[in-house]
């Protein structure tokens, strides 16, 4: 595992696309996860205090001890922690907004059997800025060129799948994703760029952290794939920097 930063109490990984936090019911023919990943490699126990999707890249936070993990999930419940995502959808969008989308929550049917079926909309924020947007001599689907956007995501809060459902809930689904996105742009990037993962990346995270009060800030680099498809739809890798 990429180490991206380590002190006595924390320490956080880049997670690369397809690779589960931990053991699930849902996965069972995985056979690698984050959690005994970094465990085997640092030879401890870590203590995961977020998650990311199994197909999103980035930044993962674990606790050394099960008191930093407490102290960490508290700050993660509360205001204390800054999340942004780089993301590649379709279409051209505003240059900045605020998607204010209350989202159900999703349950699975092997795992949440017995949980409340009719719970309530969740409250849901997310804000995002495009930072770049090109268009390509290419039909796909019912246009006869194709748009993209490259957008700096910041959810406020942290509900499941939340980028993934919001961006398509505004018609702007995320590349490479194959439970909320466009299966014929999917398609189309797996073609032409060999791309085959969802282009959602977990960038940066900003906390103060509870045992010295300082402000820490982790920042992930992108993947191979990630980086190759930006070069190929023309833009400067330094803009998502």
């Amino acid at each position: 595992m990429d180490i991206l930063y380590q002190d006595e109490q924390l320490v956080a990984v880049n997670k690369p696309a397809g690779l589960l936090v931990h053991r699930s019911e849902i996965d069972r023919h995985e056979t690698q996860f984050a959690v005994q990943m970094l465990r085997d490699q640092l030879g401890q126990k870590v203590f995961p205090v977020h998650r990311l999707d199994k197909p999103t890249a980035g930044v993962l936070l674990f606790a050394l001890n099960p008191v930093a993990a407490r102290q960490m999930m508290g700050v993660f419940m509360g205001t204390g922690v800054n999340k942004t995502y780089l993301a590649i959808v379709r279409g051209h969008t505003t240059e900045q907004d605020i998607i204010d989308y209350p989202l159900k929550e999703q349950l699975d049917k092997m795992t949440d059997a017995k949980a409340n079926q009719d719970k309530a909309a969740q409250t849901a924020i997310t804000h995002y800025r495009r930072l770049t947007t090109t268009e390509l001599p290419f039909p796909v689907g019912r246009y006869s060129t194709s748009r993209y956007s490259l957008l700096e995501l910041s959810p406020k809060t942290g509900r499941k799948h939340q980028l993934r459902r919001h961006l398509k809930h505004i018609f702007h689904p995320i590349i490479g994703d194959t439970s909320h996105g466009d299966g014929a742009q999917n398609t189309f990037f797996r073609q032409q760029f060999n791309c085959h993962q969802l282009l959602l990346a977990a960038t940066q995270l900003s906390f103060i952290h509870p045992t010295n009060g300082l402000p820490v800030n982790i920042t992930a680099p992108l993947d191979t794939v990630f980086s190759y498809v930006i070069e190929q739809l023309g833009w400067d890798i330094e803009v998502c920097k």
